[in-house]
């Protein structure tokens, strides 16, 4: 699968994404400091772990990179939740089943299973920088 990211790359990625657990969620926010929404979070952990930019919405997401097949999937690439085959909502994968995410407004960003009820109900899709 082609990508713009190392092995190296997309270890930091996660490992970083990791460390913002704990961060409260903010509508359009960018920053560990302003507070995260799902895109913000992923826009500020690659930018500053990778040097890329992604789309701002999560729309958009689903065209960045390229699709992985769920048995090729590694830490840093992006999973993508969808609801009627609209995307809604983001995160970054990050080994194990696992991924960061800044769920909803009142919530921190977090680590959750793409196997709990409520994950995997969801349409998800992955994608690799």
């Amino acid at each position: 699968m082609p990508s713009r990211l190392s092995q190296a790359q997309a270890d930091d990625i996660t490992i970083y994404a990791l460390g913002l657990v704990g961060t409260p969620y903010r509508y359009g926010g960018n920053t560990p400091v302003a507070g995260f929404d799902c895109s913000g979070l992923i826009g500020h952990v690659y930018r500053s772990r990778a040097g890329l930019t992604p789309p701002r919405t999560v729309a958009s997401l689903k065209n960045w990179g390229w699709q992985v097949r769920s048995d090729s999937i590694r830490s840093g690439d992006l999973v993508l939740f969808a609801r009627n085959s609209v995307v809604s909502h983001a995160g970054i994968y990050v080994g194990g089943g696992r991924f960061v995410h800044a769920p909803s407004t009142g919530g921190d960003v977090r680590l959750d299973n793409l196997n709990s009820t409520h994950w995997a109900a969801q349409q998800f899709a992955f994608r690799r920088p």
